[in-house]
């Protein structure tokens, strides 16, 4: 949570605070902070997460910090992802993972490949990375940890300096089976490259269909 003293004095430079969290105490603190928006991100999502699952966080954040606009992040990946966001009170979405198929990502093809080829299940929490839970692809890197006698995570920022250069030997030597990268669990959906564009076009066009469906739904 930010010291008040510093969102004060971004406010007096006009500039609009927000906060990512994945707790409702969490939230609260950042409203008493005096943040502008709030981010309130499920656990589906990819990098550090909350244990919260996205459809129980979301009112909750929602009704707790009101009138105080909230972002739904955790899992949305499609337009029915956004559309339920939105029906449980979110003034938007704050996508992540659906972005590192495209042709704009930073990922070398391997590891997108490894993406394409993931089940949502194979997006697990591990400390491996970081020391922190983080949601990663798991992979041979992960199970290693995993093993019995295995060491166990250093805490951040110790962990990651210790497997900086065990990842870097496994991109460099194309070592496809250990690589992994922080993701979310919609990681399932991602099935080969594409463009921001189209993600933007099918996510709208589901979006306006699945609003449509509830209108229809409700009208009967």
């Amino acid at each position: 949570t930010p010291p008040r003293h510093k969102v004060d004095e971004l406010h007096a430079r006009g500039v609009k605070v927000g906060s990512l969290v994945g707790r409702l105490d969490h939230a609260k603190a950042q409203v008493a902070a005096g943040v502008d928006i709030i981010i309130a991100q499920g656990s589906e999502a990819g990098g550090h997460t909350g244990t919260v699952s996205s459809m129980v966080l979301w009112p909750q954040v929602v009704d707790a910090v009101a009138p105080i606009p909230v972002l739904a992040a955790g899992g949305i990946g499609r337009g029915r992802q956004m559309a339920a966001a939105m029906a449980m009170g979110a003034e938007g979405v704050w996508c992540g993972s659906i972005w590192l198929g495209t042709d704009k990502s930073e990922l070398a093809p391997e590891m997108k490949q490894r993406l394409f080829d993931a089940r949502s299940e194979e997006a697990i929490q591990s400390r491996v990375m970081t020391g922190k839970p983080c949601r990663m692809l798991r992979s041979k890197l992960t199970e290693a940890f995993e093993q019995p006698g295995a060491p166990k995570p250093l805490p951040m920022p110790l962990q990651t300096i210790s497997v900086y250069e065990a990842r870097t030997r496994i991109e460099r030597s194309h070592a496809v089976d250990y690589m992994s990268h922080p993701v979310g669990q919609i990681v399932g959906d991602m099935h080969g490259e594409t463009t921001v564009k189209e993600i933007f076009y099918n996510m709208l066009s589901e979006y306006l269909d699945a609003t449509d469906r509830l209108q229809t739904l409700v009208a009967e």
